[in-house]
């Protein structure tokens, strides 16, 4: 083994850092009795192993002389291997660097990676003696990066999010090099799709390096969409077509010269080093007891459905998310984040879910972190995991009542305009409180966890049979329907039914105060053929099918987010509640009776109401300097074809037809104080100034 020269080093940073004289390494360990770096040759043998001469606290840290950038590390941790106290030490398995910014190699599960003895299933059996090393990728040590520019940083009321990953929206995209890789998202053909929709952020599914499961092995399947990380600082492997990091900074570049901002989605609630009998890959052997929250006897504790829970309690944890964080802001260039689980994410200690939890409160004060974009998906599967509403400004969060409700109404549902007249106006009751802007309400019709928009109005049940689980995975209330027929039909009547439930939805999504969300695909008719759980279809099933796209649907979507982009009273940051305006002792929000009269308690009632109509203006609240003279009328019909009379326009003012979702294509006209509506369609009036 070659010798290297040794010194102190620094706990400052965690992860390698390398300078003029080689590079100094520091990782976070209460437990271990010893920690040491292993380097290896370009060949993967291991060359050296090196203890970490220092002790800060609970950093192990050291200065390594003559490791230069591009060497390839890892950690081997000694301590008690005690199951039942929670400590899973064992050197015997190489560790990855929970700091690591990049890694040579995607992570492969393998039997070495062990860390208890062959058949022990997590009981005190002892540890396993096999060396990992040949089955776990190495880190690799990289030169500091400069900062980046911020980006565009618009305010969520201008944001219009699309949701996507990294290679099911490249990898059957014509005109894209290297499909599937972050330098793939930043070619012109996906940049101009994004630019020309009207697209401000795009949100990716998981992005930092993740393990494919064993039993989707067993399978012969794999983790598509990469929900079981385990180093926080690092690209994903198998996306970075050069291998260089820089990759995914000029990915983030292209993005920012057009506008969109780049929002990761980010898994910091557990990793996916699983439960007892999951591999030893890295915080696990690093210190089980630290990194994972445990029950009585070493039992982890499972609020996640994963298998382990990270603890975000204990501050060094905390301290790795919140550098990693940073981290991808400062030095990567991201705008934001979407927090996976984050209702674990806010769990203190033995009290559950709290607003006021050490990670919540410390994105919120953070001088970088409360300036990007902080969205929450607020459940987990834990007790009281349910938490839609309840997380503190700055976060926004997934709505996934508005999902429900706009499925339910346009599906024909009994009872539900009273509910989609909530959403309509921004889910006030979830989130109109504690100082929270109506932004907060991140509105979505589909996601990657679920149906497309195309299969939500072309099956009415999931057909998850490729997942090969016999269809019991994945939601079992998907609230779709078929329009008469399960999956793809030459009918045409069928056809255009299904079209026009897909316009209807869309139109309410862009109509709606909050935060639109698209899943990519649902511009262009893309389907999954009723799979609603397409995690392990890294395949023609779950990537976006740009063969034929939907050009009608294209153009309406367009135009739909064209339309909220020119019209401010659909987003705005306060809460619509029919308070007076002092500019014209008009309400803000007037919920009017198709016949032209104000609706009743009576009217809400009935279960057959299919009609919702919005009059919204300016909110009440709104300062003197930013009131608009305008207002839009949004007629929701889930039922019959009616005649609608439409409100009083001011004086010197006319309402103006600007959309209609029967008739996709049709021009903005004057409207007449009474107008026809089709059969399960959306139109909005807008108020312009009479000629």
């Amino acid at each position: 083994m070659r010798e290297h020269a040794l010194s102190a080093g620094s706990p400052e940073v965690l992860g390698a850092t390398p300078d003029e004289r080689g590079t100094g390494f520091a990782v976070f360990s209460e437990h271990a009795t010893r920690m040491e770096v292993c380097l290896f040759g370009p060949d993967g043998r291991e060359t050296t192993r090196i203890p970490l001469p220092e002790r800060s606290g609970h950093v192990w840290h050291g200065h390594v002389a003559g490791v230069r950038p591009g060497a390839l590390y890892g950690l081997r941790a000694h301590g008690p291997y005690a199951p039942e106290a929670g400590h899973r030490f064992n050197p015997a398995k190489l560790l990855i660097d929970p700091a690591a910014r990049r890694l040579a190699g995607r992570i492969r599960h393998h039997p070495l990676q062990l860390g208890h003895a062959s058949g022990a299933r997590g009981r005190v059996a002892g540890p396993s003696t096999e060396d990992s090393a040949p089955q776990v990728p190495k880190a690799v040590v990289e030169a500091p990066l400069p900062p980046m520019p911020p980006g565009p940083r618009r305010p969520m009321a201008e944001t219009v999010i699309y949701e996507a990953h990294v290679k099911g929206l490249t990898k059957l995209m014509p005109g894209v090099e290297a499909p599937g890789s972050f330098a793939a998202l930043a070619a012109p053909p996906v940049l101009d799709h994004l630019e020309g929709l009207g697209i401000t952020a795009i949100e990716l599914l998981p992005v930092q390096p993740f393990i494919d499961d064993a039993f989707l092995l067993e399978r012969g399947l794999v983790n598509y969409w990469g929900y079981q990380p385990i180093c926080f600082f690092a690209p994903e492997p198998r996306y970075l077509a050069s291998g260089r990091l820089v990759e995914f900074r000029e990915m983030v570049a292209a993005f920012h010269a057009r506008g969109i901002e780049v929002i990761l989605d980010v898994v910091y609630n557990h990793s996916g080093e699983g439960d007892a009998v999951g591999p030893t890959l890295s915080f696990r052997g690093l210190d089980n007891a630290s990194y994972y929250r445990l029950e009585a006897g070493g039992r982890y504790v499972d609020d996640t459905g994963c298998g382990n829970t990270l603890n975000l309690d204990h501050p060094a944890v905390l301290r790795l998310v919140t550098d990693s964080l940073r981290y991808w802001v400062e030095v990567m260039g991201v705008d934001g984040f979407r927090f996976d689980l984050a209702a674990t994410l806010g769990r203190h200690g033995s009290a559950g879910f709290e607003r006021t939890a050490p990670f919540l409160a410390a994105v919120a004060q953070d001088p970088v972190l409360r300036e990007v974009k902080l969205i929450a998906e607020p459940w987990d599967i834990g007790p009281g995991g349910y938490q839609l509403g309840n997380f503190p400004h700055p976060f926004a969060e997934w709505n996934d009542k508005f999902r429900d409700a706009a499925r339910r109404f346009w599906r024909g549902d009994r009872g539900e305009a009273p509910d989609i007249a909530a959403r309509v106006t921004g889910s006030a009751r979830q989130f109109d409180h504690s100082g929270r802007d109506a932004t907060a309400s991140v509105n979505f019709l589909t996601a990657h966890d679920g149906m497309t928009l195309t299969d939500v109005v072309s099956f009415s049940a999931k057909h998850n049979e490729a997942n090969r689980e016999a269809n019991r995975d994945g939601h079992h209330s998907d609230f779709a329907s078929n329009h008469g027929v399960e999956g793809p039909t030459d009918d045409p009547a069928i056809s255009a039914a299904r079209a026009r439930t897909r316009r209807n939805l869309l139109a309410t999504l862009f109509l709606s105060q909050g935060t639109p969300m698209l899943l990519a695909g649902d511009e262009i008719g893309n389907s999954q053929s009723g799979n609603n759980n397409a995690y392990c279809q890294d395949s023609p099933l779950g990537w976006v099918d740009w063969s034929a796209p939907d050009a009608e649907l294209l153009a309406f979507t367009r135009r739909l987010i064209a339309f909220r982009r020119d019209h401010p009273v659909l987003r705005q940051r306060l809460f619509l509640h029919s308070r007076t305006r002092a500019v014209d002792d008009r309400p803000d929000l007037f919920w009017w009776h198709p016949t032209g009269r104000s609706m009743t308690t009576a009217d809400w009632d009935d279960p057959a109401l299919a009609i919702v109509c919005a009059e919204m203006r300016t909110a009440s609240a709104t300062p003197a300097w930013a009131i608009l003279e305008t207002a839009v009328f949004a007629v929701f019909n889930a039922g019959e074809a009616v005649q609608v009379t439409l409100p009083p326009p001011p004086s010197g003012q006319h309402w103006a037809r600007a959309l209609d979702s029967a008739e996709p294509a049709s021009v903005e006209r004057p409207a007449a104080a009474v107008e026809p509506i089709a059969a399960r369609s959306t139109v909005a009036f807008v108020l312009e100034p009479a000629p």
